[in-house]
């Protein structure tokens, strides 16, 4: 029997709070880019998390949220939507091969850029991800069998399904991650307002004019 939203929900909310008190300030490297994923995302709203938390708090508890949105329009799609699944299926065939620097990645990594831009004062990186990457994709497919005009059409039709079902999944994971506002404000006050806190002091010692 297929979990629901709000199980799902509450499973990922868990792995999260597992996850919380294992976070520290420096342990990444800073974006270059902004994050499409969290930037304006309602489930930042829902969650109740206030701006000024790190990002890789917050992307670590929207990447898991996102994962249940996908899962359940994968499923939708799978049952629901043949030509599209079918469309799916083939073009993952058709393309797959290669090293992927973004597969296989946990949760709070997902989506982040693999290769942020080193601090100015180093040396730029002897290679990439991204290169490694390059170097290792296959030579490119042959044209896949173009549609004919009515499977177009129900193509056309089966993304709009789609489309509308992650809609749906999207508004049922923002109400399940309502009820578990307090638990992630208290994780946050409990775990990573005190090291920001003491980032801040640090700054601020380390600007004050010698004595």
């Amino acid at each position: 029997m297929a979990l629901s939203i709000e199980n799902r929900v509450d499973a990922a909310v868990d792995a999260w709070l597992r996850w919380v008190p294992s976070w520290r300030p420096g342990t990444h490297r800073g974006r270059a880019r902004v994050c499409r994923r969290c930037t304006g995302s309602p489930l930042l709203a829902a969650a109740g998390l206030p701006v000024d938390v790190p990002h890789q708090v917050v992307h670590a508890l929207v990447s898991r949220m996102q994962r249940i949105i996908d899962k359940r329009v994968e499923e939708f799609t799978e049952t629901q939507l043949p030509t599209l699944h079918a469309e799916l299926q083939g073009a993952e065939m058709w393309e797959a091969g290669g090293y992927d620097p973004a597969r296989g990645l946990e949760p709070e990594f997902e989506g982040l850029d693999p290769d942020p831009e080193p601090p100015e004062d180093e040396q730029p990186f002897l290679f990439t991800l991204a290169g490694l990457a390059e170097e290792s994709r296959p030579e490119p497919p042959l044209p896949r069998p173009p549609l004919s005009a009515d499977e177009k059409q129900r193509l056309r039709g089966e993304i709009e399904q789609a489309d509308a079902q992650a809609e749906e999944a999207g508004r049922e994971v923002c109400f399940a991650l309502m009820t578990h506002r307090a638990r992630i404000e208290s994780a946050v006050h409990r775990f990573i307002e005190p090291q920001v806190q003491l980032m801040l002091d640090d700054l601020s010692r380390n600007l004050e004019p010698p004595k």
